[in-house]
């Protein structure tokens, strides 16, 4: 039984339009999960995890790198500033920007045009991808 619809949505591309069961985001405050009949919200979201969870029981999970969500009359729109199925993350790409973000944080104290949160932002997205990857397509998790 058809329970929410939801679009989850980037600069570049529609990535999920469906029905599913519920929806656990990553939440400025923290993670909050959305059923059936839900309050109307909107919400900021963290780089985190989105756990989507189908109504034939299967469940899908996508690495996320913030953005925003609506929720009016069981219809949720998730615009994110970037998203990727667990199982389309590419950890050897992950783990370079990773690289790419730690050796410019390491290089901030003689660069001063560096730009740290950013390179923090990059890192921290970096490392999401990875553990997501790990833990749902490995059954471990990244420590870095």
């Amino acid at each position: 039984m058809a329970q929410l619809n939801l679009n989850i949505i980037t600069p570049s591309k529609i990535i999920f339009s469906g029905e599913v069961y519920s929806v656990t985001v990553p939440g400025t405050d923290g993670n909050f999960q959305i059923l059936k009949n839900h309050a109307p919200i909107i919400s900021t979201l963290e780089i985190g995890l989105i756990k989507i969870e189908l109504p034939d029981g299967s469940t899908e999970f996508f690495a996320t790198g913030g953005g925003t969500v609506e929720v009016i009359n069981n219809k949720i729109t998730l615009l994110a500033d970037s998203v990727e199925k667990s199982n389309e993350i590419d950890p050897d790409r992950a783990r370079a920007a990773l690289n790419r973000a730690k050796q410019r944080l390491a290089e901030k104290i003689n660069d001063k045009t560096i730009d740290v949160a950013r390179a923090q932002a990059a890192s921290a997205r970096a490392l999401n991808r990875l553990n997501i990857y790990e833990k749902y397509l490995r059954g471990t998790e990244v420590k870095h």
